[in-house]
């Protein structure tokens, strides 16, 4: 299975990855409509930074995740077959245990909805959208196999 994979030697902080992800999510999956506020849309990908290293962060789709376990409701579930932590809407209470037991702060709540929000690696695209927008390729969506390869071959040419 892919996952989201990052490199954060290449990134740049550059708020590509949560622009893009705001555009795919907004109703009308138009650039401006989401930046100048006219519909209401969140990034579900977060870049943080210590000041020396950014990181660019979302829901990590965990084997064993915890939110699941915590959702009360069934609002969240692991697809067995995909692998990736499925978020039901109707389902959602706000009380929000997941936002208090993800370990990677990458659930948040939607106070406009009343509901969370999380990353759901865009389920009508062939890649995520935040891969697809980062300029450097510090966000892939790749087997982790064939990242580890890539890390490798990297490390021993630059030696």
């Amino acid at each position: 299975m892919e996952q989201i994979l990052i490199n954060p030697d290449r990134c740049l902080s550059c708020h590509s990855c949560e622009l893009a992800c705001a555009v795919e999510h907004a109703l009308s999956k138009e650039l401006l409509a989401a930046v100048l506020g006219k519909e209401s849309t969140k990034p579900r990908i977060f870049v943080e930074t210590d000041g020396e290293t950014n990181l660019p962060l979302q829901c990590r789709h965990c084997q064993e995740p915890m939110c699941v376990n915590a959702c009360m409701t069934g609002a969240l579930a692991k697809d067995s077959t995909t692998g990736k932590v499925l978020f039901h809407q109707d389902k959602c209470v706000g009380c929000w245990m997941c936002v208090m037991t993800c370990p990677f702060g990458a659930i948040e709540q939607d106070m406009s909805q009343k509901v969370i929000s999380k990353c759901d690696r865009c389920p009508d695209r062939e890649q995520p959208a935040c891969a697809d927008a980062c300029p450097t390729g510090a966000i892939r969506y790749t087997k982790v196999a064939d990242f580890a390869h890539d890390q490798r071959k990297h490390y021993l040419t630059n030696w």
